[in-house]
């Protein structure tokens, strides 16, 4: 099975802080796998997914992506992030979105029949064809992050990001990007971040729980527990050291 992501040894911290955000991280990603990264605000998720796109350099270890040096390579991640930052006011349409995800570095750029066939047939996929024309702006929170998969998904990418993608989504908006990661996980390698443990899917392949360090688990360590007396609501625990609840 070929290696999409692998990290050695990998630490970073940033310059205005005294320990490292992530400390001697060591793992390896295959090709179509599932992974969800949990952990809590701060721990390192979001600087974990900038080292393995070159966004960041580790102060020490070694980080592939596809087997090359990231910045070679990250081009074949399709990346979606939480929120897009966009003026409200701006006339852009849910395609003019998605076909970013056709754009190549180069110095002049146009965009070809087959860029818009493959940009349509994303919005397709994602079941939000009939919205192609529409005002993005005025999308509801559930559409944009379909608009936002399809354009990752019309880079043609290997492997897609996708960070905290629940928020803000009601459930038959997360029922959807759950059916919808399903099919996606036969085709590409896919990596889900989210503060939204019960959302972490059951297809995954591997659980990551960050926070500094790097604990690794199979979906199924993920145990139920009820404690409503804290909570008032269904959570799940791992316990790092026994692997029970």
């Amino acid at each position: 099975m070929k290696e999409v992501v692998n990290f050695k040894n990998v630490s970073f911290r940033y310059k205005n802080e005294e320990k490292p955000v992530v400390e001697n991280l060591s793992f390896t990603i295959f090709e179509k796998d599932f992974i969800s990264i949990i952990g809590p605000n701060g721990g390192g998720k979001t600087t974990l997914i900038k080292l393995m796109l070159a966004l960041l350099t580790p102060d020490c270890g070694q980080i592939k992506l596809f087997s090359e040096d990231p910045i070679q390579t990250r081009t074949l991640v399709g990346y979606v992030p939480q929120h897009l930052n966009f003026d409200p006011l701006y006339p852009i349409t849910a395609i003019d979105i998605v076909l970013m995800g056709r754009l190549k570095p180069k110095f002049i750029q146009f965009y070809s029949k087959s860029d818009m066939d493959i940009s349509f047939q994303a919005l397709r996929d994602v079941g939000i064809e009939e919205l192609a024309k529409k005002s993005f702006p005025n999308l509801s929170g559930g559409q944009r992050q379909r608009v936002l998969i399809a354009r990752a998904l019309a880079s043609n990418c290997k492997m897609l990001v996708l960070d905290e993608p629940t928020s803000n989504l009601d459930k038959e908006s997360q029922d959807f990007l759950y059916n919808l990661l399903f099919k996606l996980k036969k085709q590409k390698t896919i990596i889900l971040i989210s503060h939204d443990v019960g959302f972490v899917p059951s297809i995954s392949t591997s659980v990551f729980c960050v926070n500094r360090s790097l604990q690794i688990h199979t979906v199924d360590k993920l145990t139920d527990f009820h404690p409503v007396n804290f909570y008032n609501c269904d959570i799940r625990i791992v316990d790092h050291t026994t692997h029970k609840e």
